[in-house]
């Protein structure tokens, strides 16, 4: 009897050791000492996805700087930045010296990034070393998931990522130059449309499944680090003008994170909608990608209904380069042979010159940088 008691209190002891979500008090109190956010999805413009950006020998600090140089005079203050497991796997230390680094480039351009920890989209198999190059016309032809299939299908290979988790965040958690951690990036997208029955194993049909799966689990692994920042992970889906309207994943989400994070490339009428129905969960918003101009989800349509309802914003697309997101999504199905008549994603060419100076004009104005 006395060992089941101490056993239950040993128990009690270490679920209360574990943190939980933030109160709405906490959260929104973080969120009201920041400014407005506004930033982009970043990746250098010399990285076909996030191997490039943070492998030893592919990392550029200097375009780096250069290119958040270019965020910064749009005042943009935050970067939504992804991160990989491999990279982390080949040189631990290393990998984190880089994170540092980068954290330091931020720092001088007034820029706090939230990153992203694993990501369900595009190439399931991803491959450390050199990467291949773009497939002309095709958009995000190189992007990687991270973990790949052979660990997401392989759970007794999941500790692997634990460490990867723990560790990463555990490094930085007290560091006021990250604004926070986003989790998963659309845990149960399964890229049907790009990387279809035809280009995928039989042992993922479940990859849905298990995307769920892990990003659950990974938020316990966050919350035993439990980080000064706020921990989040966004839908990108569905209906959730209800709780019990939403699917089970995206109810996890907007019950388990910090801050809420949501996914958007709809028009106006849309967004404003999907605004009104996240003001339920009464936390701070940010909606962390919008931006697809044939869409109808512009800068000038869509952030002044943001900075009204003093939402974040995080558009996809800052530099267009390897990773070639000024094409759209539907260039997987038939590349393009020349430029986009109107660019998908994207606000500058790698030359720095603005795609629509008329949109640059727009956020410095929204940004109160302007003249």
């Amino acid at each position: 009897m006395r060992k089941c008691i101490v056993l239950f209190v040993l128990l009690l002891m270490y679920s209360k050791s574990i943190a939980q979500q933030w109160s709405e008090e906490k959260a929104n109190d973080w969120y009201a000492a920041q400014p407005w956010l506004v930033g982009s999805n970043f990746l250098p413009s010399n990285a076909i996805n996030q191997l490039e950006m943070w492998q030893k020998e592919t990392w550029s600090p200097e375009l780096i700087d250069k290119e958040l140089g270019w965020a910064a005079d749009l005042g943009m203050n935050t970067m939504r930045v992804y991160l990989h497991d491999i990279p982390y796997r080949q040189d631990a230390e290393g990998f984190k010296q880089r994170m540092d680094e980068f954290l330091t480039i931020c720092q001088k351009h007034n820029i706090r990034p939230m990153f992203v920890i694993f990501d369900s989209c595009w190439d399931p198999f991803p491959k450390a070393g050199k990467q291949r190059d773009p497939k002309p016309g095709v958009h995000n032809s190189g992007w990687v998931q991270s973990p790949g299939a052979e660990i997401l299908k392989d759970k007794s290979q999941w500790p692997a990522l634990k460490d990867y988790v723990v560790d990463v965040m555990s490094s930085f958690k007290e560091d006021e130059r990250i604004l926070a951690w986003d989790i998963t990036n659309e845990p149960d997208n399964d890229n049907a449309s790009s990387y279809g029955k035809n280009n995928m194993k039989q042992e993922l049909k479940n990859k849905k499944e298990l995307g769920v799966e892990l990003v659950r689990t990974a938020f316990g692994w966050a919350r035993e680090v439990n980080p000064s920042q706020p921990i989040t992970s966004a839908p990108w889906y569905g209906d959730w003008s209800s709780l019990d309207k939403m699917n089970e994943m995206n109810r996890f989400l907007f019950t388990h994170s910090d801050i809420i994070t949501f996914h958007n490339y709809a028009d106006a009428a849309d967004f404003k909608q999907r605004v009104e129905w996240l003001k339920q969960f009464n936390r701070p918003m940010l909606c962390t990608e919008y931006m697809a101009r044939p869409a109808g989800s512009t800068f000038q349509d869509i952030l002044p209904i943001a900075k009204e309802n003093k939402v974040g914003m995080i558009n996809w697309g800052f530099v267009a380069g390897k990773s070639q997101t000024n094409y759209p999504w539907d260039s997987w199905q038939q590349a393009y042979k020349k430029e986009p008549p109107v660019w998908f994603h994207d606000i500058f060419r790698k030359d720095g010159s603005a795609y629509r100076p008329e949109e640059t004009a727009f956020i410095k104005e929204m940004t109160g940088t302007k003249p």
